[in-house]
């Protein structure tokens, strides 16, 4: 979900100014998962730059208070949520934690690092959602502390509909800043990329593992 057009534009031309986002057709990224892949994404960047840093804390704080109204816990996902939900806590002037991808094998064994409690309400803060899987872990583990998730604010997604299928198949409300296909309008927009290479773009979104398999030898 975005709440507004002109901020998701704003956003994505924060993000490619940055090179937080990267785009290249000719010379594809290689994922984690082996997968080829036209976009690079690296919203720890974005805390290098006190203008995007705050326009992000600002409009997460914003869409915490517009969408969900007053919470007890704002909690970060490990690692690029940790900085961001931080930044959206002290904003709000409420306790932050944070929840790892699992729990820890030596010492307390916490997957969530903090004090929170059960019957807290939270928001998650979350900086990148490809498939969902990952922000989903987060929100598992709040619920079983007996924490009642209220939402999820993320900076980008790829509006990938495993996402969607994923986020609703958990009843997680999500909202971004921006998404894939604004930020591929604001690259052809501002020149990022060439016309040519719009086609192409789109197409990744809509099969990500078709694209790959073409561009495999790239």
């Amino acid at each position: 979900m975005i709440t507004n057009q002109d901020m998701a534009a704003q956003m994505a031309e924060f993000l490619l100014k940055v090179k937080a986002v990267k785009l290249n057709n000719e010379h594809p990224f290689t994922w984690a998962s082996g997968r080829k892949s036209p976009i690079y994404c690296d919203n720890r960047v974005t805390l290098s730059y006190p203008e995007v840093r705050t326009y992000i804390r600002q409009r997460f704080s914003e869409i915490v208070t517009d969408m969900w109204g007053n919470v007890d816990v704002i909690a970060g996902v490990a690692t690029g949520g940790i900085a961001q939900g931080a930044l959206v806590a002290q904003e709000l002037g409420k306790p932050f934690v944070y929840v790892r991808s699992e729990q820890k094998s030596h010492g307390l064994t916490n997957q969530i690092e903090g004090e929170i409690h059960a019957g807290q309400s939270v928001v998650v803060i979350e900086d990148l959602v490809s498939t969902g899987k990952s922000s989903l872990i987060a929100v598992k583990a709040l619920r079983e502390k007996g924490c009642t998730v209220k939402g999820m604010a993320a900076i980008f997604t790829y509006g990938l509909q495993v996402a969607a299928d994923n986020f609703n198949a958990e009843n997680v409300e999500l909202c971004t800043l921006t998404d894939y296909d604004t930020l591929v309008g604001v690259a052809k927009e501002h020149e990022y990329i060439r016309p040519e290479d719009f086609e192409s773009l789109a197409a990744w979104r809509q099969n990500p593992e078709l694209w790959s398999e073409e561009h495999m030898d790239k």
